[in-house]
């Protein structure tokens, strides 16, 4: 499937099965190769909307941006066609669907399942650091899980490639890093303040910064009015890697390289890259 970019698809070449999911501006298909019966998730997008939402700029970056990358941790974009009415992206088929609906489920996950995916995440952000794309948008509805329970980053619509710090306010409010809410120049460091984030989310099954209203949650992002309840009880580590990550000077935050070495990583992790 993903042998021969350069090839022409259409809409023929493929059995479209069950949908997989709704967004915005389309559907998610799960869909075979006849050919060659490779199984993949079709994304079906109405060019109806992208016009509407004047988004067409956005689309075409973000599919620059996930077809040049290439990571276990990281959703392959392996093509796309269109015809007059809608454009097709054919992805990586991920089996085990949302994080976020595994998180939902659970209610929280142990802290050996947190650290996997943390590092799991670290690592594929790490590759995107080096080449330059900063995603802006990790929470869990944009990850997903493939058939081994490997997490891969599915979405790279507020992604943006540059060495410069960026200035557009973008992501999900109760992500969003303290230099985003006070339109601050902001950098790679935005995707490591949301792996705190995530941590936190992933063993109290709430983010950190969750409030009544808008404001409200900007204030205590703007504060980093953080919090550990005493129950669920998680370790002293894991507190200690959230704290390292939830810290308003951008340029304090912990490496993602530091996040690989920390002790609560290396105690409680499993590399799933491994094997790849």
């Amino acid at each position: 499937m993903g042998e021969n970019p350069k090839r022409e698809w259409s809409i023929k070449d493929f059995e479209i099965g069950k949908p997989l999911g709704k967004g915005k501006f389309g559907r998610v298909y799960v869909a075979r190769e006849i050919k060659s019966k490779y199984v993949i998730a079709l994304k079906v997008i109405h060019k109806e909307q992208l016009e509407k939402y004047n988004i067409l700029h956005q689309l075409r970056r973000e599919m620059e941006i996930q077809i040049s990358l290439t990571h276990p941790n990281i959703l392959r974009l392996y093509g796309w066609f269109y015809d007059d009415q809608r454009v097709y992206l054919i992805l990586e088929y991920a089996h085990n669907g949302e994080l976020y609906k595994e998180l939902r489920k659970r209610g929280r996950f142990s802290e050996k399942q947190a650290a996997t995916y943390i590092l799991s995440l670290t690592k594929a952000l790490a590759y995107c650091h080096e080449k330059h794309v900063i995603h802006r948008d990790i929470k869990p509805e944009n990850l997903l899980l493939d058939h081994e329970g490997r997490l891969k980053i599915a979405d790279f619509g507020w992604s943006v490639q540059s060495k410069n710090k960026r200035q557009t306010m973008c992501g999900t409010l109760d992500y969003l890093a303290p230099e985003m809410v006070e339109n601050r120049g902001h950098d790679y460091a935005i995707d490591n303040w949301t792996l705190g984030i995530l941590c936190y989310e992933f063993l109290y099954g709430v983010t950190p910064f969750e409030a009544e209203g808008q404001n409200e949650t900007f204030q205590r992002i703007r504060n980093v009015d953080l919090n550990f309840p005493p129950a669920p009880l998680v370790s002293k580590n894991a507190k200690h890697l959230i704290s390292r990550l939830l810290i308003k000077d951008s340029s304090k935050r912990l490496s993602l390289q530091k996040i690989m070495e920390h002790p609560w990583i290396k105690e409680n992790a499993t590399d799933m890259s491994v094997g790849e």
